[in-house]
This record gives structure tokens, sequence and C-alpha cells, in this order.
């Protein structure tokens, strides 16, 4: 599809966020540029013109919107927000108040904005989801519930009592049949991403932008029975580190373990996916073929879109038998840098 001037105005006044990366929307009467997503009153057609990069719109003088923020990563959390998530991870029994944070000249209503965007959920409801999260974890290996509660940051039992059961629906001697799938943010190259991980692995790998985002939140949490809340897992930091490698080039397979609730046939169009080779591309008929069932064109499609764990089962390597780029949850755009950095390193 040739990008004309017509389908790229239309797209901002959409704010289709799927057009990101793609161009930018720099507006002659302000002398400021825009993400074709940004939410600011939209300019007259004549007063806009379209640059394909951010160096382009910076050459041509135009400056930096406040409120899209086109020179920071997409959806990035912003690093006073990283600090706060970062200190509960070492200690989940802390309690920011909004005393502390005003201390640290941070706004509270604008960390609280945040969170209720980001997370669906207050700073002091994910602070005491973190705590509960931490304290399920250190009763399923075997502490007390009394000194779980206390070591928790709880000031009596009968609170952590009702706070434990408003999340897992039973109280804490009774919580080892639950399981929890842990969540939390990571940031990329291409934007914010969303991971899930249970004991065993990484489950989820999600741009926190992709359409359809809770539906699979919801549709995990009903496959492996369990719980989706903030908390920190072991395979988090594996995680990050080999994403890192990842797209500085220094990587080009990925250890770290996997959980991948599905059929059969879909675990087994995973795990083709997995073994398309780095910088390289496939055909949905070329897939089936290997899968030696060439009449699964469609299923296999299908399956390839079920796909909750992106980059790591790199169902981006997928396009049309015609050589064109076809659909991805994250944005074409993502799709083509992921293909363009692989067939460069």
């Amino acid at each position: 599809m040739e990008l004309t001037h017509e389908i790229m105005y239309q797209a901002s006044l959409d704010k289709d966020i799927s057009f990101e990366g793609i161009f930018y929307t720099a507006v002659k009467t302000t002398g400021i540029f825009c993400r074709p997503s940004c939410t600011a009153r939209k300019p007259k057609r004549e007063n806009v013109e379209f640059l394909k990069t951010v160096k382009d719109c910076i050459t041509k003088g135009y400056r930096p919107c406040k409120i899209c923020c086109p020179l920071e990563k997409l959806n990035e959390t912003p690093s006073y927000i990283t600090e706060l998530i970062n200190e509960l991870i070492k200690d989940p029994s802390i309690k920011f108040k909004d005393c502390d944070l005003v201390k640290r000249g941070v706004e509270p209503n604008k960390v609280r904005r945040w969170f209720l965007k980001s997370h669906k959920i207050t700073f002091h409801a994910y602070q005491r989801m973190f705590r509960i999260n931490s304290a399920f974890k250190k009763i399923r290996n075997g502490d007390s519930v009394t000194k779980t509660a206390f070591d928790s940051g709880f000031d009596s039992l009968s609170g952590f009592g009702d706070s434990f059961k408003s999340i897992f629906g039973t109280s804490p001697k009774n919580s080892k049949s639950k399981t929890v799938i842990d969540f939390t943010r990571i940031e990329t190259p291409l934007g914010t991403m969303c991971v899930c991980a249970v004991e065993d692995g990484i489950c989820l790998l999600e741009f926190t932008d992709r359409r359809m985002l809770e539906t699979e939140f919801k549709m995990l949490s009903e496959k492996l029975n369990a719980i989706i809340i903030q908390g920190s897992n072991k395979h988090f930091r594996v995680l990050e580190d080999q994403l890192n490698e990842y797209f500085s080039g220094s990587r080009k397979e990925f250890s770290v373990p996997l959980v991948t609730p599905g059929t059969l046939f879909q675990n087994k169009v995973w795990k083709t996916l997995q073994e398309v080779p780095f910088g390289s591309t496939i055909s949905y008929g070329e897939l089936a073929d290997i899968m030696n069932n060439s009449q699964a064109v469609r299923a296999v499609a299908n399956a390839n879109g079920m796909n909750k764990i992106a980059i790591l089962i790199p169902c981006h390597r997928v396009i049309g038998a015609d050589g064109k780029l076809t659909g991805y949850g994250g944005g074409l755009w993502r799709k083509q840098y992921l293909i363009e950095l692989e067939q460069q390193t």
C-alpha cells in the first residue's frame, strides 16, 4: 500500500497507533512534530507535512511535541516510576505514601495517573498487590502466616487476611492450591512490553499497545487456572538481558524457558516457528509444508496469530506468499524493524 498524503492525514485524525514508526506529522504553523497517534488537536490538512524519521523532523527545524513525546520510546516507563518499582522488588514491604513521593520531587497525582493508565489500578493498589504476591510465595515456601504478614509490612493479621482474600478468594492458610502468574513491564527499543511468567518460564510477552491485550490476559489466566498479579520472577531478569543482547545484535537465539498453553497443533506451529532461521522469512504456506500439512495454511495462520510470546517465538518472520508484510499484533512497523534488524545482524 502506497502511503499517500490522504492516508497519513486520516491516520493522524484517527490517532491510529498502527502507523507508529512509519511517519511523523510535522505542523508548519507551530513548528512541532508528533507521532501519528498523538492526542493533541489536529491541524488543518494544508498545514501538515509528513516526514519519515525523527532526524528528518529535527533537520527541518521542527520541535518534538510535549504531549506525545516522539523522542521517547513508545509507552516508555518514566525513570521515576522505574525507581519506585525497583525498590519494591528489593523490598515488597515498603509502603510509599504521597508524602514520600513529594520528598522525591514527584507529584503523587502524576504517579497515580500513570498506574491507572498502565495497570488499571492506583499506585497504592499496585503496592498492596505486590506485597500480597511476595507473601503468597513465602507461605508457599513454608513460612508461617503470622511471620509473613508482619514481614510484608501489614500491621495486623486481620488486615493481611482481608487483603489476601480479596485477591486470591481464599485465606492465606488455604492458598497452597492457588497459582500465580507474575506480571511486569520491560523497556525495549520498540516500546514497553508486558511480561508474564510462572515458575517454569515466560508465558506472555506482548507490546503494551497490542489490541485485545486484556483478552490475552484473561485467556492465559483461564488456561493456567492462575491469577495474574504484579510481582518479581526469576525469569524476568534473564529475559531482559537476552532481549537487550538481541536488540544490540549479539544474540540470535533465546534460552529463557517458555510456557505455551495451547492446543497440540498450536504448539507444533509455535515450535516450528522457533526453528525458522534467524534473519530469514517464511510464508504461511511454507510453514504448513514444513509441518507436512499443506492443507492447513489457514490453521497455521490462526495459530500464528494466537502466539502470546512475541519475538521469542518469532511470528514476525512469517510474511505473505507475495513477499509482502502481513498482519502483526505489535504493528507492521515493528515487524519490519525486527526483520531488518535480523537481516542486518
